[in-house]
């Protein structure tokens, strides 16, 4: 017996010496105050996360479950390599015009220890707002060619924070955020954004999502332990792992303010540079379009006697964006197809369109037709004729293009944000830039910065945009939706929700319109980015309004932002200055509640003098009752000056600030 016991004991001894602990290891922030902390717990990869020392994250094991079996644990640490760096690249369009990528990293290489003793790679990175690791899969024997069946991320969440989220399963992530506690979510979308009670602001949200399926979270037994759950290929599989042999970043920013949030690089530097070349065709800009008219019922996207995109229609919107200083119009339902919704053809027009004539026409005004490509997500039918079709848009000129995919899932099985999908977005992208085209991507898979890699995906939707203030049978957007997203789906990166609706009368349904006064639709040309800009209405709308003036003079390119103000779910004021002048100019906007804002205009040159202009809501304005009043001032101010404004019930105000010259001009 005593033999026996002392087998037993040793064998034990074997096994946990082949288990022990290792001494973790630690990633600083360049500024020392996020620490990651790296090792394994009996075989398995965990991290961990603290800011000034504050827990971030507790202990969160890594790892996958592939269809050959689990690849989580019995792993021992190869070796540790250490590497920093502290660069600066100029961005060719965006909210400024240089970002900083300073960060050091961490790669640990892993292998199993028995078995297959397959080798598996972490990369942690961390940067002064945040830090993101992924997985990388070395070429070996052992795993070649490989299924995921789950990713088994873990972010542990050192409280029960408030989170703001849309459910998994919102078609196309056009949903209204929520604010709810951590553990009583569903499985959500990234961004997910959180504030906690010590005052931090927290998002999670991927990086650089190449040939992988999209990154959704899930609390596991309702606590603030979030676990990854992939979007799945209709056959179950989340990912085939085959040529491409990384996961995309996981990442958080650990912010101090809901501005800093907003100010954060991190998603942009997590991606490649730019792999284009020569990239001096890609142009940011305002544009309107043939499309409110069809939400108000006043026009129709198929062929009839309502049809909007005829040539004399289209050359009035031309005539229009050339008098007021527009570089494009874009225009809806102009190809056949749209009687189905099935079987588009995106190479012939309806008899009553003439590209031909119509983009010679709009070439002799300086002005860009916007090209179309709604496919009804039947991506099968886009691929068969996508280098034809973005080739005869080349041909006409036509250099950008909105893509859509309405219609449920892709080729009716398949989700937007499934390998599937992600790998169908990228070939768009890829293809259209051997055209020399711009992508406008609607019903998108949530974007992750391939902006930077991709500089001609301009922007994207991925949000309940003011589309829905149009045809949604709840009424439209609530007013505080615009003080959310910037700091949710914005994170992810630009938005087309196409602000600018100046007529509030909706004869298409009339229980729902816009909720804002016309101050916010101004306001909101600065809050929400998008380089490619849309005013939404028609243009009979526009003529001879008041206000109207703030948006043909803001700029869509910027090279310097700030956030003076800002508050999740109830205001957020942005000061962006123009990339070709010395111009500013403000957006500041509120949800329902009336607000005083007191806005110090530091961000100004100091010994210089400003001519502002200041759009803000009349006496009387109010989102529900009345939302036209617009009051338009002007005056001379500084960088000490203060102004002090009220916002209306669903207001808002715009501002621009132009730099004078010595003689006061």
């Amino acid at each position: 017996m005593k033999y026996f016991l002392i087998c037993f004991l040793f064998v034990h001894l074997i096994i946990l010496t082949s288990f022990a602990d290792e001494k973790p290891e630690t990633l600083r922030s360049p500024n020392g105050q996020i620490v990651v902390t790296a090792g394994l717990e009996k075989g398995r990869i965990y991290y961990s996360v603290k800011k000034g020392g504050l827990a971030i994250l507790n202990k969160s094991f890594l790892g996958f479950r592939l269809k050959e079996g689990n690849f989580d644990s019995g792993f021992k640490i190869l070796s540790a390599e250490r590497s920093s760096s502290d660069e600066s690249w100029n961005k060719p369009w965006g909210e400024e015009l240089a970002v900083r990528d300073n960060y050091r990293q961490l790669i640990l290489c892993l292998q199993e220890s028995d078995g297959l003793k397959r080798k598996l790679n972490v990369v942690f990175r961390t940067y002064n707002d945040g830090f993101a690791f992924r997985y990388e899969f070395p070429e070996q024997e052992n795993l070649k060619d490989f299924i995921i069946m789950d990713e088994l991320t873990e972010f542990a969440l050192a409280g029960e924070h408030t989170a703001w989220s849309i459910p998994y399963k919102t078609e196309f992530y056009e949903g209204l955020y929520k604010p709810s506690a951590i553990s009583a979510l569903d499985t959500v979308c990234t961004p997910l954004t959180m504030e906690t009670k010590k005052g931090l602001y927290l998002s999670i949200h991927e990086a650089n999502l190449t040939d992988y399926a999209g990154m959704n979270l899930f609390p596991v037994n309702k606590t603030p332990l979030l676990r990854t759950f992939l979007t799945p290929w209709s056959t179950g599989e989340k990912v085939f792992v085959s040529g491409v042999r990384h996961s995309p970043w996981r990442m958080m920013i650990i912010a101090q303010s809901p501005s800093d949030l907003l100010l954060s690089r991190m998603l942009l530097n997590l991606n490649e540079p730019s792999r284009l070349g020569d990239i001096s065709w890609i142009k940011p800009g305002r544009y309107i379009g043939i499309w409110w008219g069809m939400h108000m019922k006043k026009h129709t996207w198929e062929a009839g006697p309502l049809h909007g995109a005829t040539t004399e229609n289209t050359k009035k919107y031309i005539d229009f964006a050339a008098k007021y200083g527009f570089s494009g119009v874009l225009v809806e339902g102009w190809n056949k197809g749209w009687e189905d919704w099935k079987s588009f053809e995106f190479t012939q027009p309806y008899p009553d369109f003439d590209i031909a004539e119509i983009t010679s026409y709009a070439a002799k005004k300086n002005v860009k037709l916007i090209g179309h490509h709604e496919t009804g997500g039947n991506t099968r039918n886009y691929e068969g004729q996508m280098d034809t079709a973005f080739a005869y848009y080349q041909k006409y000129g036509v250099d950008a293009v909105k893509t859509g995919y309405v219609g449920g899932m892709l080729d009716g099985k398949e989700r937007h944000s499934s390998q599937y999908g992600v790998r169908h977005y990228r070939k768009v992208i890829e293809t259209a830039a051997l055209h020399k085209i711009m992508i406008d991507n609607h019903e998108p898979v949530m974007p992750t910065g391939l902006q930077r890699t991709f500089p001609n995906l301009m922007t994207q939707e991925g949000v309940r945009g003011q589309e829905w203030d149009a045809w949604s049978k709840d009424g439209g957007n609530p007013p505080e939706h615009t003080t959310i997203i910037p700091f949710t789906r914005g994170l992810a990166g630009p938005m087309d929700f196409t602000p600018g609706t100046f007529n509030f009368t909706n004869t298409a349904l009339p229980g729902t319109r816009v909720h804002t006064t016309l101050a916010k639709q101004l306001a909101l040309f600065v809050v929400l980015y998008s380089p490619l800009q849309m005013a939404s209405d028609m243009i009979e709308n526009y003529e001879d309004k008041p206000g109207f003036e703030f948006i043909t003079s803001c700029p869509v390119n910027w090279a310097k932002t700030l956030i003076p103000a800002a508050k999740i779910g109830e205001y957020v004021t942005i000061a962006r200055k123009d990339r070709t002048s010395e111009s500013w100019f403000v957006g500041s906007i509120t949800n329902a509640s009336p607000r005083n804002m007191v806005l110090h205009l530091t961000f100004l040159d100091g010994n210089a003098k400003y001519k502002a202009k200041i759009f803000r809501d009349g006496k009387e304005a109010d989102y529900k009752t009345n939302p036209y009043p617009l009051d338009i001032e002007e005056m001379e101010v500084t960088s000490e000056s203060i102004l002090r404004l009220h916002l209306a019930p669903g207001g808002g105000a715009a501002m621009i600030f132009t730099k004078l010259t010595a003689d006061g001009q």
